[in-house]
Parts: C-alpha cells; sequence; structure tokens
C-alpha cells in the first residue's frame, strides 16, 4: 500500500506500525522518478509493506529532522524505529533486500 503524507502531524503514528519505507522526493527530482515505479513493484510483492511518500518540498521540517540532504532517499521503520537508509536511485533487486533486511 502506497500513500502520501497529508499532515505532518500523521508521520510518526503511521511509521510506529511494522514495516514502513518512507520515500523522501520532490516532484521536480528526476531519480525521485525514476524510483517510483519501483517502489510501487516493491509494494506490490512485499506483503505487510507499507509505503510513505513525503514532498521533501511541502515537508521541509520532517525532511530536516531525519538530515534529508539528497533525494530520492528511502527510510526503513520497524515499529517506528529506523533501521536502514539508502541516497539515490535503487535499481529493484537492491530496493527488494533493502525492506527484507
Amino acid at each position: 500500500m502506497i500513500s502520501y503524507l497529508e499532515k505532518e502531524e500523521q508521520f510518526d503514528e503511521i511509521i510506529s506500525k511494522g514495516t514502513v519505507l518512507v520515500d523522501f522526493y520532490a516532484d521536480w527530482c528526476g531519480p525521485c522518478r525514476m524510483l517510483g515505479p519501483v517502489i510501487e513493484e516493491v509494494s506490490k510483492e512485499v506483503e505487510d509493506l507499507t509505503v510513505l511518500k513525503v514532498n521533501v518540498d511541502d515537508m521541509g521540517r520532517l525532511a530536516g529532522r531525519f538530515s534529508i540532504r539528497s533525494i530520492p532517499t528511502v527510510m526503513l521503520f520497524k515499529n517506528g524505529n529506523p533501521v536502514a537508509t539508502r541516497v539515490g536511485f535503487v535499481p529493484k533487486p537492491a530496493l527488494l533486500a533493502f525492506v527484507k533486511q
């Protein structure tokens, strides 16, 4: 399931349950647009994975909270705890391995 963060206040609640892949992106970012379809495929293949897309232009404070300096950046959370981060485009096999760690 892929959802877009609409209110910053919802972030902590969403990441607190299960495995959540957070995609920090921007609409104008070319590598972000390339990563989008990869994330969509992975979200369909991995059971019990929630994908949360966070637009850094709209959620600047949240991006700052996690020191996002380059996009795309994907962060993996398990029960609210950050467990891994990748910066830049990630091919599908690498992203599958990333979310299954």
